[in-house]
């Protein structure tokens, strides 16, 4: 069996989202106000996984480093803010494009949002210092849980990749209501990091004490094995939502993108019961 504490599961999702934020913000594509949105959001869900740490007085390791990837992402979104007015190169781009091309059409200088692109811009790099941290920390709340810790740690780690791209796709799906436009390649980026890390998560939670002990009845489940199918139900449908909306992805229309959001609804909820209802499954 691999125990993990619901703090470190807590944590791995935050730790997750702060890396996939990373891996859209260093594109330079996406507005500043999606980082601080997203900032704020896996802040609270690490501050939460803290909390539930110390309340439990277990894995002091984890809440130290827990407590440092919230001050790395807090460092990270004084600084977005501060150069806010820097915008991003390849918005700022967009913008000065669309605002010529309706000027040359209609001969309007319409009033477009304006950046200084004499200002510094955010360093992206710096996205990386929660994720970094935070990685440290689920890495040592799964050391110190029970049963082989080469697995535990490998579960946590793929957790993290898979919950964060599924969670940040789906989040970035909803800013292109706020930043029309915006190419597709961000979101397509992110879908396609899901796709890929479906399968080393399927795979650690089927290596031995996995899966196949519930699916087999060596261990049980408590409801006549209906448990383990479920996981099983919900490990299909999330990669079949995944190609789904990948597909959804390809059709012109702007409404592709509020579809495939949709979808990646879907898959978050599919996706977390891959993770958790196996995590519980093999806590028995």
């Amino acid at each position: 069996m691999v125990e993990v504490h619901g703090a470190t599961v807590l944590l791995m999702w935050a730790t997750g989202g702060f890396f996939f934020l990373w891996v859209t913000t260093r594109r330079r594509e996406v507005g500043i106000g999606y980082g601080w949105t997203m900032r704020i959001t896996y802040i609270g869900i690490a501050g939460l996984a803290v909390a539930t740490g110390f309340a439990s007085g277990v894995h002091w390791p984890r809440e130290i480093f827990g407590l440092a990837s919230i001050a790395g992402s807090l460092i990270a979104l004084a600084e977005s803010w501060f150069r806010r007015g820097a915008g991003v190169e390849g918005q700022r781009e967009t913008v000065e494009r669309r605002s010529q091309r309706v000027a040359d059409m209609t001969g309007i200088d319409k009033d477009e949002q304006r950046f200084d692109a004499d200002a510094p811009e955010f360093r992206p790099w710096l996205d990386l210092l929660a994720p970094a941290l935070g990685a440290i920390a689920i890495i040592a709340g799964a050391v110190h849980a029970e049963g082989p810790g080469w697995l535990s740690i490998l579960r946590v780690l793929a957790g993290a990749v898979f919950l964060g791209a599924v969670s940040d796709a789906m989040l970035l799906g909803h800013w292109y209501l706020v930043q029309p436009g915006l190419a597709r390649s961000p979101i397509l980026e992110l879908v396609r990091y899901t796709m890929y890390a479906w399968v080393p998560h399927t795979i650690v939670f089927l290596l031995p004490t996995g899966m196949w002990s519930v699916l087999n009845g060596s261990i049980d489940d408590g409801y006549g094995g209906m448990l383990g199918w479920f996981w099983a139900a919900s490990t299909l449908a999330t990669i079949v939502l995944i190609f789904v909306t990948r597909a959804a992805l390809k059709e012109r229309q702007y409404a592709a993108v509020m579809a495939a959001t949709g979808l990646m609804y879907l898959a978050i909820l599919t996706a977390f019961g891959q993770d958790v209802v196996a995590r519980i499954l093999l806590d028995r």
